[in-house]
């Protein structure tokens, strides 16, 4: 089990994390972290699945009505997001990196369920990001999250992260990570092992 925690680096190299070939990585963090920033910066191989609820969104927006507002279809972009990491679990013959916030205990008990079904080392790299740096990350994407959402999930992140501070972790998991939004502004690298 491995819990690090590092100051944050500037103008390093990104942060690397080692992982078996049958993984599955969760960026978690609250929304603005920089999870989706790291996801598309993410070096280590050309096997590796990456999945951002982002990547549903967009195909959604194609077929749906562009009038409709995101709040009306959000659960549907969380439910086929979700499908997508299960079935990618079953099926990709290398790592699977997947952005969820994972604020949320179940939703990680989730994520933790689907690497254990299908046979796959579970790694969750937490990004911390306090709430200004993650209300500016949100603003930066031009996407906000509604005021009494984010509260939660910013109670729920700073409960995860002095658990992990204080050497605690999720149930579950092989390895957690703790780093810092800053740390992954220049992505993340795996060092994928066999």
């Amino acid at each position: 089990m491995d819990i690090s925690d590092a100051l944050p680096i500037y103008a390093s190299p990104p942060p690397m994390v080692r992982v078996g070939r049958r993984s599955l990585v969760v960026l978690a963090g609250l929304p603005g972290a920089g999870k989706s920033t790291a996801l598309g910066k993410l070096r280590g191989g050309s096997d590796i699945s990456t999945l951002d609820s982002e990547q549903v969104r967009a195909q959604l927006r194609k077929v749906l009505p562009t009038r409709l507002p995101y709040r009306f279809y959000r659960p549907l972009v969380h439910l086929a997001h979700r499908a997508r990491i299960a079935m990618c679990c079953l099926r990709a013959p290398g790592p699977v990196v997947a952005h969820e916030p994972a604020t949320r205990g179940t939703t990680r008990a989730m994520l933790m369920l689907f690497g254990w079904l299908t046979g796959r080392q579970r790694v969750l790299v937490w990004l911390h990001a306090d709430a200004r740096e993650a209300l500016a990350g949100q603003q930066a994407r031009g996407r906000l999250i509604r005021p009494r959402s984010f509260l939660r999930h910013v109670q729920r992140a700073h409960r995860m992260h002095l658990r992990l501070l204080g050497g605690g972790q999720p149930r579950g998991w092989h390895q957690v990570h703790l780093l810092t939004r800053s740390q992954v502004e220049y992505g993340l690298r795996l060092d994928v092992v066999a």
